[in-house]
């Protein structure tokens, strides 16, 4: 598994959203989608608000590999499925990072359908 350089862990990590783009059957990149990321120690983290059946996670599980922009930067990444023993301080996370938003919003975000559809980004080696 890759390390994030620690420039880019920072730039990443506080950043408000981030732009994810997954690989499609064919191997191109979808369009980007505007999601929210917080951090957990030295490793990134993704929900879709919407659960499993949000189309970017639905191929992000299926073709593991993609981009993510932020911050300036624009870099190759590897989604790998979050460990759920995780969830409290991933929760946690998106609890500090997006407090000041209302609870419908930032709900849905830590409730059950949220946290199983999580994912931990890495950069990876052909960037």
């Amino acid at each position: 598994m890759g390390t994030w350089p620690a420039r880019d862990l920072d730039t990443i990590g506080t950043s408000e959203e981030v732009q994810i783009s997954t690989r499609r059957q064919d191997d191109t990149l979808s369009r980007p989608t505007t999601i929210w990321i917080v951090r957990v120690g030295d490793d990134l983290y993704v929900r879709s608000g919407f659960g499993a059946t949000n189309p970017w996670y639905r191929r992000a599980i299926a073709r593991p590999t993609g981009r993510i922009r932020a911050g300036g930067l624009d870099r190759a990444v590897n989604f790998d499925v979050a460990d759920p023993s995780l969830r409290s301080a991933i929760d946690a996370a998106y609890r500090a990072k997006y407090h000041r938003y209302p609870s419908n919003i930032l709900g849905p975000m830590v409730a059950d359908d949220a946290a199983s559809a999580a994912l931990c980004l890495r950069p990876a080696d052909n960037d």
